[in-house]
């Protein structure tokens, strides 16, 4: 009866412990597509070639409507049904006003899936942007409220 308590409890802790690995190299891999606020402000004062993509959901930016300036704002729903609106062979930034960063995070998880290599994701987001003062404007072209 030891024995099996015994073997059960070291696969709970050998799963444990798999699924950590797991946890913490989806974390790493995240922070090596992530962008702060400052090295993107830097770069595109460069005039450096970064495409900017503003994935937010639908209410988020009704209550927000504003937009990094030179930034395409693209649905969410349609970028994960269709990754080719956002162009593989050039960098790209992404990014949402998610407290987590989910909706950015979820569309960098299906770019990387589909072996994007040149996108990346707002740490912070569009609130990240506006904390340190950078310029937005207002965003003004009509959209869609998602409500399926």
């Amino acid at each position: 009866m030891y024995l099996i308590a015994i073997c059960v409890v070291g696969f709970l802790v050998l799963l444990f412990g798999l699924l950590r690995i797991r946890q913490l190299r989806r974390r790493r891999e995240l922070e090596e597509h992530s962008i702060e606020a400052d090295a993107l402000y830097d770069l595109l004062g460069k005039n450096q070639e970064i495409l900017l993509f503003d994935v937010r959901q639908p209410l988020d930016l009704l209550a927000h409507s504003e937009i990094i300036p030179g930034s395409k704002r693209i649905p969410p729903k349609e970028v994960l049904e269709q990754a080719s609106l956002i162009p593989r062979e050039k960098d790209s930034v992404i990014y949402c006003t998610c407290v987590s960063q989910s909706t950015s995070r979820m569309i960098l998880e299906r770019a990387l899936a589909l072996n994007f290599t040149k996108i990346k994701f707002l740490k912070g987001g569009l609130d990240a942007w506006k904390a340190k003062g950078y310029p937005v404007e207002r965003y003004t072209t009509p959209f869609h409220l998602d409500t399926a």
